[in-house]
């Protein structure tokens, strides 16, 4: 995967509409649900007893936390678009979040982006990014929503 180097806003300007890429697949270990649940303190059994889960839950397994899934969203956006010849990037807001879809242990998945909205806000780019988080070998994404940053470019 190849990842798109944006250096400018007219450079991001011109991407409005298109797909960015995708990134590569992460899997969701129960290690690292155990290690979100440790941080969120978010221990519902759901998440963290596979045991239990078989038995009890629809799912059969255990699922990752809904908010461990957007958590992926920096990394995974860094594997598709590297933004340079900035002062400042701020991660400014999530729009029409929506979980579609449980993200079961050991489930693999990816994001997909694009840009959807751009405003020059004196000098300041605000970046309204589509995103989908995408699990292999399932038709629904895990979640859609609208990520939004502040890219102060220099001149």
């Amino acid at each position: 995967m190849s990842q798109i180097i944006i250096k400018s806003y007219e450079e991001l300007e011109a991407l409005k509409g298109k797909e960015l890429g995708k990134s590569e697949y992460h899997t969701i270990t129960q290690e690292q649900i155990n290690l979100f649940a440790d941080a969120t303190i978010d221990h519902q059994w759901i998440h963290t007893d596979p045991e239990k889960a078989k038995v009890e839950s629809p799912f059969k397994n255990t699922i990752a936390h809904g908010y461990l899934t957007v958590s992926l969203l920096p990394h995974l956006w860094t594997q598709i678009a590297e933004v340079q010849n900035i002062k400042l990037q701020v991660n400014y807001g999530i729009e029409s979040l929506k979980f579609n879809q449980p993200v079961l242990v050991d489930s693999k998945v990816r994001l997909v982006a694009k840009v959807v909205e751009l405003k020059n806000l004196r000098g300041v780019a605000k970046a309204n990014i589509g995103v989908k988080l995408e699990i292999e070998g399932n038709r629904k994404p895990a979640f859609e929503a609208e990520i939004v940053f502040l890219y102060h470019f220099n001149n």
